[in-house]
């Protein structure tokens, strides 16, 4: 069965088919025995490993750290001269950038339209953002945005021609912002098959005080939140050839999974490449996500993601200031690329606790390591030794899935359509309330536990999210035991 094919059944069955971590069925073996597609929910490396490998998610680039600074930690084995950079990357990461002019030329043409004035701000302690909430100075915390189009004359999504494909919430004085994102939602009960009942809230997303007009009534809103950074050069390191082997598009082995690849275009080569990063793999490279999130949310250029985000619309956006072309160089770049790449994973914890234990082997055997794959390895080359040759454990595919209307963001990137969404890798889940101070998943922060983002899986996953709701209280303390280990 096509993909596209596939993709219309779920959309025309009308259920309520609920992203985030799981998928579907147990491995289809084929007729020689062994598993082919997502459902080879690893890649064979050898035995089983042992308790203490199993808690090195991310091999010689684990850390064991259970502070608030958990994510934040670099790789082990650098070199001195990479610890150099490391520190340099860190300070263009965590450092605000500044309206131009400024004496700080380093750091100034901050947007003039933006949605955070650091990486930091949004990616907080290099971990996962949340919905907009108030502190206790009444100011909304940072950390999730909207991407904006319309569809174009081949349906293929452009930005909108007023408020551009971002919608940026804050500006530098003197140059309107875009508008606020508005946020209402809708409670979705649902049981449990032993009757316990439990709570989703269904968001609904507009823009709120537009300052440029109304927006098009043929707008697309896809929201997103920060995800973490740390391991991030690990992922890249993973040959293309590795992720393609399970990759099963037209669901070959007929399992209901269906992982599929996002092709993109590379920035720095020009070349078409297969996507691994953002929600739905729509960047290639570290590179090409640090650059367009530099662009994107802090409105700072660079030699691969030029230009600003103001629309011809908005004259007082245009007449602003720069901070130079490029405002961010390729030096300092450069460096935030390291560090991103070179962020270390956190250990594993309380591997061999029975209910642990217990929860990795239900995990499994609901189909959740269907597409979260458990161990993959990196290639043997790397211009940063201690990312090349490394067996980790991140427990996704990188591909993309179907997950159904619930998830559903109706607008297409690159070749993701509006239903699928990227494997969001689980290294150092349960560590997220330690780190980032809430407990807020998927790509919208909907879910606000991991149960909850288990319980809103649909499309390809819905046959795993039934699974684990007819399991015992018993058994699903034991899952997100397990899940609140890694």
């Amino acid at each position: 069965m096509t993909r596209a094919r596939r993709a219309a059944m779920v959309a025309s069955s009308g259920a309520l088919l609920l992203l985030g971590l799981a998928c579907t069925s147990t491995p289809s073996p084929t007729a020689g025995g062994a598993s082919t597609g997502p459902s080879a929910a690893t890649v064979p490396i050898g035995p089983r490993p042992n308790d203490e490998e199993l808690a090195r998610s991310g091999g010689a680039v684990t850390v064991v750290d259970v502070s608030t600074d958990a994510f934040a930690r670099s790789a082990p084995e650098l070199t001195a001269e990479e610890r150099r950079a490391f520190a340099v990357g860190n300070n263009f990461f965590n450092d605000n950038w500044v309206t131009a002019p400024a004496s700080t030329d380093g750091r100034d043409g901050l947007g003039p339209i933006f949605n955070a004035q650091s990486c930091s701000s949004c990616h907080f302690k290099d971990g996962r953002g949340q919905p907009p909430v108030l502190d206790t100075n009444g100011k909304s915390e940072l950390g999730l945005l909207l991407r904006l189009s319309v569809p174009g004359p081949d349906g293929t999504p452009i930005p909108d021609p007023v408020y551009g494909g971002q919608l940026q919430d804050k500006s530098i004085n003197g140059v309107p912002a875009e508008g606020t994102i508005l946020i209402t939602t809708e409670e979705i009960v649902g049981r449990f098959d032993d009757g316990t009942v439990y709570v989703l809230l269904k968001p609904s997303y507009a823009i709120g005080d537009p300052a440029y007009g109304p927006p098009s009534a043929n707008l697309m809103i896809s929201p997103r939140v920060a995800p973490p950074v740390f391991g991030v050069g690990l992922l890249e390191a993973i040959p293309a050839a590795t992720i393609l082997a399970l990759a099963d598009p037209d669901d070959r082995n007929g399992d209901g999974i269906s992982g599929s690849p996002n092709y993109v275009l590379d920035p720095r080569t020009g070349e078409r490449a297969l996507g691994r990063f953002g929600w739905k793999s729509n960047a290639a490279t570290v590179e090409a996500q640090v650059a367009g999130a530099f662009r994107g949310d802090i409105g700072i250029g660079s030699t691969l993601a030029t230009g600003e985000e103001c629309t011809s619309v908005q004259a007082a956006c245009l007449a602003a200031p720069s901070g130079g072309s490029p405002e961010l160089d390729d030096q300092k770049l450069g460096r935030v690329v390291f560090y991103n790449r070179t962020l270390a994973v956190p250990a594993r914890r309380d591997v061999a606790e029975p209910n642990n234990r217990s929860g990795e082997e239900l995990f499994a055997s609901t189909g959740c390591s269907a597409c979260h794959t458990t161990e993959l390895r990196t290639g043997a080359n790397n211009s940063i030794a201690v990312l090349a040759g490394q067996v980790i454990r991140p427990y996704t595919d990188l591909l993309l899935h179907d997950m159904g209307e619930g998830l559903a963001d109706n607008r297409p990137d690159g070749e993701a359509n509006g239903m699928e969404w990227r494997t969001a890798p689980l290294w150092g889940i349960g560590l997220t309330g330690t780190v980032n101070r809430h407990t807020r998943f998927l790509h919208d922060g909907r879910a606000r536990s991991v149960e909850e983002a288990i319980l809103w899986h649909g499309g390809e996953a819905a046959g795993s999210q039934q699974r684990y709701v007819r399991l015992s209280a018993d058994d699903r303390r034991k899952v997100l035991s397990f899940l609140e280990s890694l």
